[in-house]
């Protein structure tokens, strides 16, 4: 659940900075991590 919590809150601010244009490669190194915690959530097989 913790790792969902994380992806989520991952995904909304790069959301907001891609939408906001701000801090540039920041933005997508937290698109990255988020996709990295949901890949390895997924390998694990929690729902």
């Amino acid at each position: 659940m913790m790792l969902w919590t994380i992806f989520v809150i991952l995904l909304i601010l790069w959301l907001l900075g891609l939408i906001g244009h701000v801090a540039g490669a920041f933005i997508h190194l937290l698109l990255v991590i988020a996709v990295i915690v949901l890949i390895i959530n997924l390998v694990r097989g929690r729902p």
